[in-house]
């Protein structure tokens, strides 16, 4: 198995470094991306000797058709092709006009990448605590944390759930705020029938190979209902030019490969099939796992994507060696919140106000669930952990 067919993107911290001794039965990777491959490798062919034929490389008509096809699929009415989800956090921020002097609040149990585009920018990031059941941004926690400096608002999708874009939304309607959505985890959920991402100013997405859309490499995308907006994003995504030559403002070389967008185009028409069964994977994980002593996953909206099925237990390090030595994988999401970690030491002042951050980031642990997987497999992972002696 390769580290590629593993692949669960650049923050999770997965069981790779060591393979266990299986006694019986295969390996269960955390992730496998060669199923996915097998069932698009026929007829993404054409796209990719098109793409070499007129050497569009970098954008071009691949990009231009993702980009329609994406944007129908989501409701945005633009949809601008990068070259990572954290280049898409970064033009979000530049395009909502927050610079020096602002501050952006942002969850503190995400991925580090989510407060990239704010300290690019040279905005302060303001870290908010996080919602006991569903791990997203807590908006009674963000408004103690408000200040005159306030100019928007991030939250994060976690593992496929939205966060509470009710209460987001009111709050930044309230307060005045920009509301960009961190969507690079829950592509194709939905609130009240909107998608994730298509609800605030701007949307972010990662099509980081482990997504549960994925490139073969790096992409991204931004979306925005404003003209004016994409417009600017177009253009800042390649060097800041109105046309050709012409660079009226800075501008970043953040485009979108076509053969990434070749590969995205013939996954996204398969997204909803391999969505609904990432739901029926994850809904027998929780009829399984019903009844141990540890934290199931709780689903608050019916449009939950399952990118990533999170337990939660104070053992949970034990659990995690316990379920490596029978052969399965698994990851952390996230070890370390964002208020330890070393290069955001200057932007906290209380490391201890984030009591839910730190309880996620202690207990939560990620097992396996991909498209591909078998119910066989997920039947093992449940009996392995069904074996495991919790403490009273």
């Amino acid at each position: 198995m390769t580290h590629a067919a593993m692949s669960t993107g650049p923050e999770s911290a997965a069981t790779k470094a060591e393979r266990p001794v299986v006694h019986s039965g295969e390996l269960i990777p955390f992730n496998d991306l060669r199923i996915q491959w097998r069932e698009i490798a026929g007829s993404a062919q054409r796209e990719f000797n098109d793409v070499f034929a007129t050497s569009a490389f970098c954008l071009g008509a691949q990009v231009e058709a993702f980009e329609r096809e994406i944007a129908s699929y989501l409701g945005a009415a633009h949809a601008i092709g990068v070259n990572s989800g954290t280049s898409a956090l970064h033009l979000a921020i530049i395009a909502a006009n927050i610079g020096p002097g602002d501050e952006v609040l942002v969850p503190a149990h995400t991925f580090i990448a989510t407060l990239w585009g704010a300290l690019y920018a040279g905005a302060t990031p303001v870290l908010c605590d996080v919602d006991e059941t569903t791990g997203t941004i807590d908006v009674d926690d963000a408004a103690r944390r408000l200040s005159p400096r306030t100019r928007a608002i991030l939250p994060v999708h976690l593992y496929g759930q939205l966060a509470n874009m009710r209460a987001v939304i009111a709050f930044a309607e309230r307060h005045r705020l920009a509301v960009i959505e961190d969507a690079a985890q829950s592509i194709g959920a939905r609130w009240d029938g909107r998608a994730a991402g298509t609800m605030g100013l701007l949307g972010c997405y990662s099509f980081y190979p482990g997504k549960n859309l994925g490139a073969a490499g790096e992409a991204g995308l931004v979306t925005t209902n404003d003209a004016t907006i994409a417009a600017r994003l177009r253009a800042l995504r390649s060097h800041g030019q109105s046309e050709p030559y012409i660079h009226a403002q800075v501008g970043f070389n953040y485009r979108m490969d076509g053969l990434q967008a070749a590969i995205l185009r013939h996954k996204l028409m398969r997204l909803d099939a391999w969505t609904a069964r990432r739901r029926a994977l994850a809904e027998r994980y929780r009829r399984g796992l019903a009844g141990l002593p540890l934290q199931i996953p709780a689903v608050h909206h019916r449009d939950h994507v399952w990118h990533l099925f999170v337990v939660r237990t104070p053992q949970r390090d034990a659990l995690r060696e316990h379920l490596q030595r029978a052969g399965i994988e698994t990851g952390l999401h996230y070890p370390v919140p964002l208020q330890r970690q070393p290069c955001l030491a200057h932007l906290v002042r209380d490391r201890d106000s984030f009591p839910r951050a730190e309880q996620w980031a202690r207990e939560g642990l990620s097992l396996p669930l991909f498209y591909g997987m078998s119910d066989g497999q997920v039947d093992r992972v449940i009996r392995t952990m069904r074996e495991f002696s919790f403490s009273a």
